[in-house]
């Protein structure tokens, strides 16, 4: 159950940054915005790893990886 409730979590967070930057003004080259992608992302990477679903895993770990350079080129200016 725990499982399910983390892939939700993580589910909602990609969601709602996706929404904020597709209807909103929400600047997405933010530390917030990036921080949104990097914590959802990785609660969906466990929660596809509950579920042995590698297609997931590796989507969610490719969404990770580009949220964390975006952060890092971000925080450096």
């Amino acid at each position: 159950m725990i499982e399910l409730i983390v892939g939700i979590i993580g589910m909602t967070l990609i969601l709602v940054g996706f929404l904020l930057e597709e209807f909103t003004k929400f600047d997405h080259s933010t530390i917030r915005f990036n921080l949104i992608n990097v914590v959802g992302a990785g609660l969906l990477i466990y929660y596809a790893y509950t579920l042995n679903s590698w297609p997931f895993i590796i989507l969610n770990a490719v969404w990770l990886v580009a949220a964390l350079y975006k952060l890092t080129r971000i925080s450096k200016f």
